[in-house]
């Protein structure tokens, strides 16, 4: 009997998200400038913890929108840092306003944030056939890659480990072990997953 990643069994909401996202191949904006908050607030946490405010953060940052964060002022930021429903940290939430900043310059340079990090990966995701967690990385040449492009660009909290997370809930690699009922969802996704740009 198949089982699904171990690591999902925690919680409902966590099965819920591995069952129904993670591993999902995306070319959607605002969906990756979700999972770049998101991510980029879990440095240091568990990633169950930003998963519990996720709705929190949806208030917070103005649904995702990008071009409605970068505008957000150093008032917008002492209401953010009083606000329990996000993880109220100053340096997390002024690197989220320069980070959308950021991610607008990207979308003028490559018509997308998605396509940009797409690139990489020449429009097709990895599948990965790994057995076990402990054969899961931490981090791949591309999360190496895109990071460091990106520190370069300005972003911050967005190191190779942060970066390879991204990819794995946005189906750029699809890292469900060969047990899981989602390996071979994910595996045929990717199989038909065709960006909008081509």
């Amino acid at each position: 009997m198949k089982e699904p990643c171990p690591w999902c069994k925690a919680t409902p909401d966590y099965i819920k998200y591995h069952d129904e996202e993670w591993g999902v191949p995306s070319d959607d904006d605002r969906l990756h400038f979700e999972f770049l908050v998101l991510e980029s607030a879990q440095a240091g946490l568990s990633w169950l913890t930003v998963l519990n405010k996720r709705d929190g953060y949806r208030k917070a940052f103005a649904n995702f929108d990008p071009r409605k964060v970068a505008k957000f002022d150093e008032a917008m930021v002492e209401t953010l840092k009083a606000d329990a429903s996000i993880v109220r940290n100053r340096l997390k939430i002024e690197s989220t306003i320069s980070n959308a900043r950021h991610f607008l310059t990207i979308q003028q340079e490559y018509g997308s944030f998605a396509r940009y990090m797409w690139s990489y990966f020449d429009d097709k995701p990895i599948q990965n056939k790994w057995k076990t967690m402990a054969d899961v990385p931490a981090t791949s040449k591309e999360s190496d890659a895109i990071s460091k492009d990106l520190k370069k660009r300005g972003f911050k909290f967005f190191g190779s480990t942060i970066c390879y997370a991204n990819l794995q809930a946005l189906g750029f690699v699809n890292d469900h072990l060969l047990s899981c009922p989602r390996h071979k969802i994910c595996a045929e996704l990717g199989k038909n997953f065709r960006p909008h740009w081509l």
